[in-house]
């Protein structure tokens, strides 16, 4: 299946897009993997990237849509493959079309996981990160073992910038305005399906392999 998962930020699209790659024996293709390993290996598309990176920009939608279109080609991606943090646009969903169609391919399916701004809000601003390992923690649902320090380095943890309160809510409407318009065009194809994420990782994950189950036996 060719899967598209949509959220807010704070939803946790990373961590079930990983489990649902690894339940399923399909790759887990996020934008920023697709950037780091294209910079890394310094392809043409890769260079592009990197010059807007180096400024500060967002990568335009057609160096990303390259990238992506090399990607979903490879030989991993034959058996399906689910899209964490792609497309956030109207735009890109309508590109990212255009390139399946032209593989005779399909989005199979979309899902939403429904989390409101409060929940976003508590899970961002307790989130810590290592400035050394980048290792990710929750004071509240996955803290260090020792007091605000790296489990791994013994670094002091820190709050990122963009998960300040301010910085979140102002990615929430970001998100409002640019990216949950998705749900409404993948939902006129019939192929939208929501599920809760408001509960534990566990129980959204087993929301999610129920859709998937039924959508397969459909």
């Amino acid at each position: 299946m060719r899967l598209v998962l949509l959220g807010p930020p704070g939803s946790g699209k990373g961590t079930q897009a990983k489990m649902v790659s690894e339940k399923m024996g399909i790759p887990q293709i996020s934008t920023g993997d697709i950037l780091r390993e294209a910079v890394a290996r310094g392809t043409e598309l890769g260079k592009k990237a990197r010059s807007y990176m180096d400024a500060g920009q967002l990568v335009p939608d057609d160096v990303m849509l390259g990238l992506m279109e090399r990607r979903i080609g490879e030989a991993d991606c034959v058996g399906g493959y689910i899209l964490d943090g792609f497309p956030r646009t109207l735009a890109q969903a309508l590109a990212l079309d255009e390139i399946l169609s032209r593989r005779s391919e399909a989005i199979d399916l979309a899902i939403l996981i429904e989390v409101g701004d409060d929940t976003v809000v508590k899970r961002l601003t307790r989130r810590r990160v290592c400035p050394a390992c980048h290792a990710l923690y929750n004071l509240d649902t996955d803290p260090p073992k020792d007091d605000n320090r790296c489990d791994r380095c013994g670094v002091e943890l820190v709050l990122r910038s963009d998960d300040e309160e301010t910085t979140v809510r102002t990615r929430l409407n970001v998100y409002r305005n640019d990216t949950l318009p998705l749900a409404d065009y993948y939902d006129s194809k019939g192929i939208l399906r929501k599920v809760d994420g408001e509960g534990t990782i566990d129980d959204v994950f087993s929301s999610i392999m129920e859709v998937l189950t039924e959508v397969r036996q459909s």
